[in-house]
């Protein structure tokens, strides 16, 4: 038998709230989850590799659009492509924000603070 978890096993395991798991179903980022005998949501491996994999380009600053366009792609090498220009986009903010760190730096040490 296929590995099944509750709404509030995979809560705790990938870190997410039970509501932000309702919401992110209701707005279609992940399939429909499948139900039990009983109505409850009852979330597979390939479930709980989706979610780990939606965190992960959260915490990287994705937002939830680009996620889901992420999630609709089958290609492999459009998946690639798409994280390497989003790669890309990070590196160049990466240099503004070191930019503008280094002038406002040395304008505070040129101030004596």
């Amino acid at each position: 038998m296929e590995d099944v978890f509750s709404i509030k096993q995979i809560s705790e395991q990938i870190g997410l709230s039970e509501d932000t798991l309702r919401y992110y179903e209701k707005i279609g980022l992940i399939p429909k989850v499948n139900r039990n005998n009983l109505g409850y949501r009852v979330y597979s491996l390939e479930n709980k590799d989706l979610l780990t994999t939606i965190l992960c380009l959260k915490h990287v600053g994705m937002t939830l659009d680009q996620i889901k366009l992420y999630t609709k792609i089958d290609s492999i090498s459009e998946r690639y492509e798409m994280l390497l220009r989003y790669k890309e986009k990070m590196q160049d903010q990466m240099a503004e924000l070191q930019k503008f760190m280094g002038k406002k730096l040395k304008f505070m040490r040129e101030r004596g603070l």
